[in-house]
């Protein structure tokens, strides 16, 4: 399940509730893109700011709307291993063909309490898990020894996605376990599938799925020449759309200037300021607009 390209998706919102209507064009869009997946309700989601009803209200549906054409990867990891659980298992009554679980962020756990909490989850809910590594966001970072132990223990364990900035860090983690490794980084997807990624779950896939998809699907297929022409040229959005801002903020409003939702977000998430909007449009200026969006901005 875990190969190829993944989006993890921005939840639109319109007059403080979520637009299903655009989240349903998103969907097809990126789908119609080539994706492999769809990961909605992660940081990109802005899922910290969802009740536990919207969150729910989401992943059932992105389930519906993908209607079996890609898989759908929940992400319902927290700070709180209960809550953790209760949103496992929300998402898989909900249709959820997995799950991504960050590392708890801000209590900062120990390597053992790390292993813990994803081996509780584990083993209360039987999807497959994908592992999501991002300490530059969480304030502590999942060890190659903790992720490789957890992929032996539990089955369902399966994937890590790698968004620790290192290329060393994931070479090391692929000499050591075959958990697959997905990037967690636009910007290093190439460089980690050249050493055993099997994709990424995509920020810039929202905004060009076909383009993000192609990479992957180069790489994947051995065509390191084709997989570098996509690189290249995605490689300047894929570098500075997230240094413009925090995530999502910068994706959602590239979104919202294509015309595909509102630019709106839900504090402590803001929207840009003028000078930063002016980077962003000049960055967005050589892309095509998507062309099978009806436009909801």
């Amino acid at each position: 399940m875990f190969k190829g390209c993944f989006v993890a998706l921005v939840t639109p919102f319109r007059d403080g509730a979520i637009d299903h209507p655009a989240l349903d064009e998103l969907v097809d869009f990126v789908i119609d893109g080539g994706v492999s997946g769809l990961v909605p309700c992660g940081t990109t989601g802005e899922s910290p700011t969802l009740s536990s009803d919207e969150h729910t209200a989401v992943v059932a549906a992105v389930v519906k709307r993908a209607a079996g054409r890609v898989p759908v990867i929940a992400g319902t990891g927290t700070n709180c291993t209960e809550k953790t659980l209760a949103l496992s298992q929300s998402a898989a009554r909900a249709g959820a063909n997995g799950l991504m679980l960050v590392s708890p962020y801000y209590n900062r756990p120990s390597q053992r309490g790390l292993y813990e909490h994803f081996a509780f989850i584990a083993q209360s809910v039987p999807l497959p898990i994908l592992l999501y590594n991002i300490p530059g966001r969480t304030g502590v970072e999942i060890s190659v020894d903790t992720i490789a132990r957890l992929h032996a223990d539990h089955r369902n364990i399966v994937a890590v996605k790698h968004a620790t900035g290192s290329v060393d860090g994931a070479s090391e983690l692929a000499s050591v376990s075959d958990i697959a490794i997905l990037s967690g980084d636009d910007s290093l997807t190439l460089p980690l599938m050249s050493i055993g990624a099997v994709g990424v779950v995509s920020v810039v896939g929202n905004l060009l799925p076909r383009e993000m998809s192609g990479l992957v699907r180069a790489a994947l297929q051995g065509d390191w020449q084709t997989a570098q022409r996509f690189h290249h040229q995605l490689f300047p959005i894929c570098r500075d759309l997230l240094k413009l801002d925090t995530n999502p903020i910068p994706i959602k409003t590239a979104l919202a200037m294509r015309g595909m939702m509102a630019e709106e977000f839900r504090l402590p998430m803001c929207s840009m300021e003028p000078a930063k909007k002016e980077r962003l449009q000049a960055l967005l200026k050589p892309l095509s607009a998507p062309a099978t969006m009806t436009g909801r901005g």
